[in-house]
């Protein structure tokens, strides 16, 4: 079910930091377009391995265990939030930029409501929320401090945000190469932040962060060549394969007869406690 939630149930208007301040033209134009290639690809981000699966969604939904109402933010075909039902949260709201991936999320699971929302501006009501998830998505944000504001109003005192995602390698040369890859994968890629970069942004906007998890889990490289909306695999995989060795190295590219075969795209989990 899409819907927009009301009153207490989240469309809320009251506090609603949506509507404050100038909206910056050019900035809502591209998150159109970035909306509207995510819809695009709706299908493919449902059967995609890295997001349907894994012990990195397992923990997410652990961390918010016990809450009774959670906000799954650019939920995209809606894996976490259905990860959230099945940890017995009672109401879980699945909220996305694209309308195709709200759809998607909500189709076919019982319980879920959608929501058509930009991350960085919540049509949420304050502490309306127990806990909120967002999973590797934020590195398409281009205003993540904003994202954080809003994750941070949208929580009641002590509710948890369980959050991943990609994030840049210690080693410049590697995460300028990584950033290179991931542009032109796909266009709507903004920038993946250190994760000391995360921890002092949430810090800042009064979380108290309680544990920040590295994860290096292998990518397969058709599956993720097969989710972007930029070159495909004919014109990514000769990057991987002709990287310098150091690269290669650090994001552990495996080939098979000399093809790709899987690689490892760095992310962190991060969780974080509104403050009292």
């Amino acid at each position: 079910m899409t819907e927009e939630p009301a009153g207490e149930e989240g469309s809320g208007e009251e506090g609603s930091s949506h509507e404050d301040g100038p909206v910056d033209e050019g900035a809502s134009a591209r998150k159109a377009r970035t909306a509207d290639a995510f819809g695009a690809r709706a299908s493919r981000y449902r059967t995609s391995a890295v997001h349907r699966e894994g012990a990195d969604l397992d923990r997410l939904a652990a961390w918010c265990e016990g809450a009774r109402r959670a906000l799954d933010v650019a939920t995209g075909a809606g894996h976490t939030a259905r990860a959230l039902l099945d940890r017995d949260v009672p109401t879980v709201v699945a909220t996305d930029a694209s309308p195709a991936m709200v759809e998607t999320a909500v189709d076919g699971t019982p319980g879920l409501r959608g929501v058509v929302a930009d991350a960085e501006r919540l049509p949420i009501a304050d502490g309306a929320f127990d806990a909120v998830t967002c999973r590797i998505a934020a590195h398409h944000f281009p205003a993540p401090v904003a994202f954080v504001a809003e994750v941070h109003r949208a929580l009641r005192p002590g509710g948890v945000l369980a959050f991943e995602d990609n994030v840049a390698p210690e080693d410049a040369a590697v995460a300028a190469f990584l950033d290179r890859l991931e542009r032109v994968h796909d266009p709507s890629h903004v920038n993946a932040h250190s994760a000391a970069t995360w921890e002092r942004w949430l810090s800042a906007a009064g979380f108290a962060v309680e544990a920040v998890v590295p994860i290096r889990k292998p990518v397969v490289f058709a599956d993720w060549a097969g989710t972007g909306a930029g070159v495909g695999r004919a014109e990514l995989e000769p990057r991987l394969l002709e990287a310098p060795p150091s690269v290669r190295a650090a994001l552990d590219v495996r080939t098979v007869d000399g093809s790709v075969v899987s690689f490892v795209i760095p992310k962190a989990l991060v969780r974080a406690v509104r403050a009292p």
